[in-house]
């Protein structure tokens, strides 16, 4: 699944949610405000989504989105602490949302957006590693590294 099929399920996911300010939202805007929160310079920034969950003590969170098995929740206030409260009024504000609804909105989306990104067969992890030479040359990228 690539970034773009990622966001247009959370676009989906966003006009759908229970919050009646994003329902008649038109979900090419959405996607578009998901991909400038959400990316770095080559699609999903996963590394700092799961640096910013663990530095944030949301530790077990993030893993419960990398692992299979039930998403545990994020509260919308934790949020702001993730993403940065510049980037979800950025968000807030090219939706025309209020701060609290876009909070809630990414608090719906991203355990689903991170665990679909990292789980199945074609997931941009699978993806990341096939630029590198596979896990192999991860290892290897990372020993490099830590020399």
């Amino acid at each position: 699944m690539d970034l773009t099929d990622l966001l247009k399920i959370g676009a989906g996911m966003i006009q759908g949610n229970a919050d009646d300010t994003t329902t008649g939202l038109d979900t090419d805007l959405i996607t578009g405000a998901l991909g400038s929160l959400l990316g770095g310079e080559n699609g999903l920034d996963l590394g700092a989504l799961v640096s910013g969950l663990s530095q944030n003590g949301l530790g077990e969170v993030v893993g419960s989105w990398l692992g299979s098995g039930e998403n545990l929740p994020i509260s919308a206030d934790a949020i702001s602490d993730l993403l940065g409260s510049d980037k979800v009024s950025e968000f807030a504000s090219s939706l025309g949302l209020s701060e609290e609804s876009a909070k809630g909105a990414l608090a719906d989306v991203l355990p689903n957006v991170v665990d679909q990104a990292t789980s199945g067969g074609n997931s941009i992890v699978d993806e990341m590693l096939a630029h590198v030479g596979g896990a192999e040359g991860a290892m290897n990228m990372l020993g490099k590294m830590f020399r």
